[in-house]
């Protein structure tokens, strides 16, 4: 009788094993990296989108490494303290490594990186649980963009819509959301259809080291550890 896959048994000293491979596979990864490139920088990132961040880091592979994963991990491979770091103040750097965060390596010019990053924008759609930049409500009358088929799909948004005559056609005036108002699922999803962008994807730098010094970009961070 065949086994079947849905009872087969996993081991969880190999899950553990892999786990501990690839964190220790990272820390390598970062220690190397040091080796090669002369400054690091920390950053933080809103509303990843993870294909457009990989066409970034494609643009910059020649000059660059970006490395995201583990806050905790990256703070062992720079060191967490003068006692461990792996070069001078790189425990400065390592404090920074909080939340939405992420390692960017480099050989380029500090000015050539404050270029990179404050040109990078991405317009998206909007998840759900996003807070709303804008309110934005549709008007009664005929839906023209949008093909009959579509009409359930819209009803089932919560848009009071009707078919007249094959045309879409919205009944009553309606809000789709609020500003400041986090997105319902619903309300994503007819963003979506309606071609509104809400979500910006954007790499903010939070701070810079060489071998030189150790450089804060925005101001108010808690640096009571990184002394």
């Amino acid at each position: 009788m065949p086994i079947s896959k849905r009872n087969r048994e996993v081991t969880l000293s190999k899950t553990k094993k892999k786990g501990r491979v690839a964190k220790e596979s990272l820390v390598n990864a970062i220690k190397e990296a040091l080796a090669h490139y002369k400054t690091a920088y920390v950053f933080t990132f809103e509303n990843m989108k993870n294909q457009k961040f990989k066409d970034f880091r494609e643009q910059l592979n020649s000059s660059s490494r970006f490395f995201l994963g583990s806050n905790k991990v990256m703070q062992v491979a720079l060191g967490r303290s003068p006692a461990d770091e792996a070069r001078p103040r790189l425990h400065k750097l390592s404090k920074l490594l909080r939340g939405d965060t992420g390692l960017f390596l480099t050989n380029l010019p500090k000015e050539e990186v404050e270029r990179i990053f404050g040109e990078f924008e991405e317009h998206d759609f909007a998840k759900t649980g996003t807070l709303a930049t804008e309110k934005i409500e549709l008007k009664a009358g005929p839906l023209d963009q949008f093909s009959h088929e579509m009409e359930p799909f819209l009803r089932k948004q919560g848009l009071p819509v009707r078919l007249n005559k094959g045309v879409i056609e919205l009944v009553s005036d309606h809000v789709v959301c609020e500003e400041g108002v986090p997105l319902s699922p619903e309300a994503s999803r007819a963003l979506r259809v309606l071609g509104v962008k809400m979500a910006t994807f954007k790499l903010n730098l939070m701070c810079r080291w060489s071998e030189d010094e150790f450089e804060v970009y925005r101001e108010g961070l808690d640096l009571s550890d990184s002394e």
